[in-house]
């Protein structure tokens, strides 16, 4: 089966609709799929969910769609550093699902692995467990957290063979094997695609029996925040 197509916006033909629930990778500005997110973009694809540790900034990663207005809705840990995130959050405008970072994960995992919901201790006694089943195990009490079942997740990978086996770097590892895992369809852009063979079977972080599509192309390397010794 073909998994290598020639741009963000072939490889995401025919699976965008409006209304969908997206997972998508990526840790502060490292590991976002910044070739897909701008693909959705100019697509005009709206009313969009989107579960992700983080929006980007204002003018990177989801941060982009929240300019255009195309997100309904954020699942997700880490709002900061993102103005137009605040700011539609505060008006009403937007709509907002906070996890702890681990529950997050998890609910990514677990709906990669056919698990519908699963109980943990974080969050109780706080906001993130109203509404919530609690039970008590062994004297200590628990909320259920609903494993994250998406329409289409959206990664990015260091390298790829051709199949879909993908290696990621440092903390873009943290959630894209998770986002990729829970989308019903997952396309991958990469930085370096390879022959199968090519990668050490013992470094594969994801494997390609998850990844549907994928596309290399030029990736920008941002850093969020520099901080530097004043000049001597």
């Amino acid at each position: 089966m073909k998994k290598v197509y020639g741009s963000a916006a072939e490889a995401l033909d025919g699976l965008l609709s409006d209304g969908m629930l997206i997972a998508a990778g990526g840790f502060g500005l490292c590991g976002i799929p910044e070739l897909l997110l701008q693909a959705i973009k100019e697509a005009g694809t709206k009313d969009l969910t989107f579960a992700s540790n983080n929006a980007g900034v204002d003018d990177f990663g989801i941060g982009i769609l929240l300019q255009t207005r195309q997100v309904k809705k954020m699942i997700s840990s880490y709002v900061g550093e993102n103005a137009e995130f605040m700011r539609q959050y505060l008006s009403g405008e937007l709509e907002l699902e906070f996890n702890p970072q681990g529950t997050l994960a998890e609910r990514m995992r677990a709906g990669g692995a056919g698990i519908p919901g699963f109980y943990t201790r974080t969050g109780v006694g706080t906001q993130i467990a109203e509404g919530k089943e609690h039970k008590d195990f062994h004297g200590e009490t628990y909320i259920m957290e609903e494993g994250i079942f998406a329409d289409l997740a959206i990664v990015k990978a260091w390298k790829a063979d051709t199949s879909g086996n993908a290696i990621f770097r440092k903390t873009a590892r943290n959630f894209n094997p998770p986002a990729a895992m829970c989308g019903k369809v997952c396309v991958m852009e990469v930085e370096e695609i390879v022959e199968p063979g090519e990668l050490d079977p013992d470094h594969i972080h994801l494997p390609g029996i998850y990844v549907h599509r994928l596309i290399q192309g030029t990736h920008e390397k941002r850093i969020e925040k520099v901080t530097t010794r004043p000049a001597a």
